[in-house]
């Protein structure tokens, strides 16, 4: 192992979108085993300050990969493709039409259950550009597309965090 190794490889899995998340889960926690600070508290300070550097990237490796969004905008970093969400917001025109649509519609929703139903429409829409994603990256090989879609997920994962946010102020504590 090598702090500079990237993710997948700190993790020993292939470079793909699609992953096991168990899997994963059981990984991190052998890892950590190996490389928690308190192992290696009888080889001096210098040797628990390498073992901290360890534990903070296996955790943020961890962070990066249990997330099928971020996991995917690394794949794509690592492949060559920037996902640069920050000035690259083009989108194509049905998809800035659907979200106009969704946000009318959480606008107008006069209660919890029209919130809810909304949600649940939004959720089949990201679960299918996700099977996308993950199609593009792991079988067509399509880093460009799947950073595009990256990109609508962010989006899309930005109004689920705005319906949440409507559903807390609607539903009583």
């Amino acid at each position: 192992m090598k702090l500079g190794d990237d993710d997948f490889t700190l993790f020993g899995l292939p470079p793909r979108q699609a992953l096991d998340r168990a899997d994963l889960d059981a990984r991190r926690r052998e890892l950590q085993a190996r490389v928690h600070p308190d192992r290696h508290a009888a080889e001096g300070a210098s040797a628990q300050r390498l073992a901290m550097q360890w534990a903070v990237r296996v955790n943020e490796a961890y962070e990066r990969l249990k997330d099928p969004l971020t996991r995917a905008a690394y794949l794509c970093a690592l492949r060559g493709v920037a996902v640069d969400a920050e000035r690259n917001t083009a989108m194509p025109a049905a998809f800035l039409a659907q979200q106009m649509a969704w946000r009318e519609a959480l606008d107008e929703a006069a209660g919890a259950a029209e919130v809810q139903a909304l949600a649940a429409r939004i959720a089949a829409e990201e679960r299918d550009r996700l099977a996308e994603l993950e199609r593009s990256l792991d079988v067509q090989g399509d880093t460009a597309a799947a950073a595009a879609l990256v990109r609508s997920l962010m989006f899309v994962a930005r109004l689920r965090a705005e319906i949440e946010r409507r559903l807390e102020t609607l539903t009583p504590s």
